[in-house]
């Protein structure tokens, strides 16, 4: 019986796994570079957590199952709820501010569609305990900085920012009760995604008021800060936000990436958890979905049983990510290494292998990448193998080195030769 991967899932050959490594390893170097420090946790949890981060409808969402204990679990859909849980227990004991950064494996019961799978790779960078809009404005710039370094430009992508304290201030400004804020998020969430028609549609289900819906499309539509007092009267707590995200804007300006960010007052993110400013970057032809977003989450650590705790942070799936630098040909499969040594040893003497292989394991234990092939064999076959390998030098054994204790070394990008003392070669 053939058996096939699952739907939604990948295999990851040498090809694909060289392309997984080019995205994880800029990933991390970014958020090193950026001052953050790399943390993992389970990959299944107790799916209570879940729920109490986004509902019971949630279940529908993940892979989750009982196990012969009887308790109730889910694989991770995503890793923030593990970082609260993480962050709660020790919360005394870590020094603040907590600059965290992973990269989980997650798992999500969706279906399957362009940039979206049921099995992928998240960075997700965090900074807890820092209540001024800087660390919003850093966790921006992060994700910014880790794109402009594989060759995006702010040509290519834009960040799209707003504030969900300033939506929530003016939403009920204009006379839209608090608890319908949670169930308008998701449907604002929309908005791009949408026919204007059926968005219409929606909004008209929860607010009975078509005066009310015709502003709330109005500040869906703004792009710039100024004109939000035109559409809306602001009240103290409207002004307070519209200031803080102003802030952050400035903050972005100082730290030079002011030419990729927009405000967009469209952007809302779905989840109820957000508190303050939220982001999404985007592709600017507008053909993918949001390569990676985020937000201020300060009720995130007390909904956990913690203290309340200031946070924000951001989520960058590969799926898109991979898509993109593709269509700008910024990544291709033949300018990755599968494979890359700085020795290989040929090998033209089947009386020789053994010498071969010493050759070579001297060479591992010194910490080179070092290789053989386990069948001799004329010199132009091994050096077809050593450069398949992609070898920087191949050393090579004829029967005329039987006794001697010197190699011929080949500089594989050259072709120069030279001839090399061993016990100089295994001192480097």
């Amino acid at each position: 019986m053939k058996i096939q991967p699952v739907k939604g899932t990948r295999d990851f050959y040498p090809p694909q796994m060289a392309v997984r490594n080019f995205i994880v390893d800029g990933w991390k170097a970014s958020s090193i570079r950026n001052g953050f420090v790399e943390y993992d946790g389970p990959i299944f949890e107790h799916l209570q957590m879940y729920q109490v981060k986004s509902g019971d409808e949630i279940v529908e969402q993940l892979f989750n199952f009982t196990d012969r204990g009887g308790r109730h679990l889910a694989i991770r859909p995503e890793i923030t709820p593990t970082l609260a849980r993480m962050v709660n227990k020790q919360i005394n004991a870590l020094p603040r501010p907590i600059k965290w950064f992973s990269v989980p494996r997650l798992c999500r019961a969706e279906r399957p569609q362009k940039g979206r799978l049921r099995e992928f790779f998240q960075w997700n960078i965090d900074i807890i305990g820092v209540e001024d809009v800087l660390a919003d404005a850093e966790v921006v710039y992060c994700s910014l900085d880790y794109l402009r370094s594989v060759g995006l430009t702010s040509g290519d992508v834009v960040a799209k920012i707003s504030s969900r304290r300033l939506l929530a201030a003016l939403l009920k400004n204009i006379g839209i009760a608090e608890d319908k804020l949670e169930s308008l998020y998701p449907i604002l969430d929309k908005k791009t995604r949408i026919p204007v028609e059926a968005f219409v549609e929606m909004l008209g289900k929860e607010i009975d008021s078509t005066d009310t819906v015709q502003t709330v499309l109005k500040l869906m539509d703004v792009h710039l800060v100024d004109e939000i007092p035109d559409i809306v009267k602001l009240n103290e707590e409207a002004k307070v936000s519209l200031d803080e995200l102003i802030q952050v804007f400035a903050y972005l300006r100082t730290m030079g990436v002011e030419d990729w960010c927009r405000f967009d007052m469209s952007i809302v993110r779905g989840l109820a958890y957000y508190t303050g400013m939220v982001f999404e970057i985007h592709d600017k032809a507008g053909d993918l979905r949001a390569v990676c977003g985020g937000g201020r989450y300060d009720n995130l650590l007390s909904d956990f049983g913690g203290p309340k705790v200031t946070a924000t942070g951001m989520g960058m799936g590969d799926a898109v990510l991979e898509i993109l630098l593709r269509e700008k040909g910024l990544l291709r499969d033949d300018s990755l290494d599968i494979q890359k040594l700085d020795y290989f040893v040929a090998c033209l003497d089947a009386d020789l292998l053994d010498k071969a292989v010493n050759i070579t394991a001297q060479l591992r234990e010194k910490g080179h990448a070092s290789n053989f092939s386990y069948k001799t064999g004329a010199l132009k076959k091994q050096m077809k193998v050593a450069d398949s390998m992609n070898a920087a030098k191949c050393i090579i054994l004829g029967a005329e080195f039987k006794d001697s204790k010197q190699l011929v070394v080949k500089d594989m990008q050259t072709g120069e030769q030279e001839l090399l003392d061993a016990e100089s070669l295994f001192k480097s």
